[in-house]
């Protein structure tokens, strides 16, 4: 198979993640699942490193004030301006705080070798608002942004 780390990190949300499974099955489990299900176990290995360094960002606190951000030149090579515009869209209408902006900004950083598509950066931002504590509204937005049940205008 040809998966990279982006198809393992979706098969993880819709099968474990989405659910919020109080009790998470053991990570041996899952990552035998995965080579079972066709993974490579390098992809396996990256995503759960992925998913870990996302768990290191949980007690990011935000400011109450607003906040400019200037794209470096790296970011602006992995996000194109529809990626950049999205952001700054769920940013100004409430979905994603600074905060979390930025620990979106990471994650799709650290997909080294994935083209970073507005598609992708939208699960992204998904699987980043799962991860924070009380930010269940804005993840409902942006699953219902995720799976086009209102559309998302943004100039």
């Amino acid at each position: 198979m040809k998966e990279n780390i982006f198809d393992v990190l979706m098969y993880l949300f819709e099968n474990y993640m989405e659910d919020e499974i109080e009790i998470l099955p053991d990570s041996d489990i899952v990552r035998t699942e995965l080579l079972e299900a066709g993974f490579e176990q390098i992809e396996v290995n990256k995503a759960f490193d992925w998913l870990e360094s996302l768990s290191l960002q949980r007690a990011i606190n935000t400011s109450a004030s607003p906040a400019f951000r200037i794209f470096c030149s790296q970011e602006k090579a992995r996000l194109d301006i529809e990626c950049r515009n999205l952001l700054m869209f769920l940013e100004h209408s409430g979905i994603l705080n600074s905060a979390n902006r930025e620990i979106v900004i990471d994650r799709a950083m650290a997909l080294e070798n994935e083209e970073i598509s507005m598609e992708k950066l939208k699960w992204i931002v998904l699987m980043v608002l799962l991860s924070q504590p009380d930010e269940e509204i804005a993840f409902s937005r942006m699953e219902d942004i995720v799976y086009d049940l209102i559309p998302a205008y943004f100039h």
